[in-house]
């Protein structure tokens, strides 16, 4: 069974590549802008096709190259504060991709199956009488992305609805792991102790909201999900995906700063904090589990550690 998946340079891409190698696929595509960007471990495994997803075009034409019986189409912009300083850009990313591969579809008449990863941002501006939130919770986005995750699932639905297109739609809650960019929470804590392990920064870390409670998973256990519902999942509906446990930031703080070989300060940094945070996020993924039987397997403080270690070995290379 061939399986294209755009986005497989990216943090979760990655992971889910090496999760269906593992799992005996060998008729992998990976979608890139450019040649050459696959990881070194992944290139010799995975066929690359080269196609920008702004270009419907060559979208079209990539997917009849690659004639995938699944895409998972995780390409996109992925982080919130950038989605407030170019809105535009982002609602472009995470909409015309995922419309240009819809309609390359339908010309082609492919029967594929697609999974398009939404987030748990659509939910937005949530009350806690929502909590904890499942499909049926009002979407109302709370920032420009969450807008742009809305209005692509939007048009997965209307094209499910209008063309019959196998869309699958997932909500992942927040997901970490090694890999990760470090403009995100967790990766930029571990990358600053790393630093600060070696002496290459002062021992202070600096941090924005720690008091928001989130619901974490490792990328691991996300990128299970994703294969399982792609496999098992109907049509047309919806799936979030997350650990149904809310953490607080702080914690996750604690715990890498207990790994860490060093006494370290904490500071806050108001450039840090978000102009909206919502305090307390939590999933409910009881559709996802009845259906496929999925469930997380890896331990939080596991998933720290290895983030940490990540961006030690990051940070030697660079060093040495």
């Amino acid at each position: 069974m061939r399986v294209l998946i755009t986005g497989i340079t990216g943090f979760v891409g990655k992971h889910l590549a090496e999760h269906l190698l593992a799992q005996g696929h060998h008729e992998l595509w990976g979608l890139t802008r450019a040649p050459g960007r696959l990881a070194p471990a992944l290139a010799a495994y995975i066929t690359e096709v080269v196609a920008d997803l702004n270009d419907a075009e060559a979208t079209a034409q990539a997917i009849a190259t690659a004639q995938p019986a699944v895409i998972y189409h995780l390409a996109g912009q992925a982080f919130v504060p950038e989605s407030f300083r170019d809105p535009a850009a982002t609602l472009n990313a995470n909409t015309l991709g995922a419309l240009h591969i819809f309609r390359s579809l339908i010309a082609l008449r492919s029967a594929a199956r697609v999974l398009i990863v939404g987030s748990n941002e659509e939910y937005g501006q949530i009350t806690a009488d929502d909590l904890p939130l499942n499909e049926q919770t009002p979407l109302r986005p709370a920032n420009p992305y969450g807008v742009s995750k809305a209005t692509q699932s939007l048009f997965a639905a209307q094209y499910h609805l209008s063309h019959g297109l196998a869309t699958l739609r997932v909500r992942p809650f927040t997901h970490i792991g090694p890999g990760q960019n470090e403009r995100f929470v967790t990766a930029a804590f571990a990358r600053q102790i790393a630093r600060i392990e070696v002496g290459l920064q002062p021992p202070m870390v600096q941090v924005g909201n720690l008091s928001a409670r989130r619901d974490f998973t490792d990328v691991r256990d996300i990128v299970r999900a994703y294969a399982l519902i792609a496999a098992h999942g109907e049509p047309g509906a919806v799936y979030n995906v997350g650990s149904g446990q809310a953490v607080m930031i702080r914690e996750l703080l604690d715990l890498l700063l207990e790994a860490s070989t060093v006494r370290v300060e904490v500071r806050l940094n108001p450039e840090l904090m978000r102009p909206i945070d919502i305090p307390l996020v939590v999933c409910d993924a009881t559709r996802l589990r009845e259906q496929t039987g999925w469930a997380p397997q890896m331990p939080l403080r596991q998933t720290l550690l290895d983030i940490l270690n990540y961006w030690r070995a990051k940070v030697a290379d660079f060093r040495f």
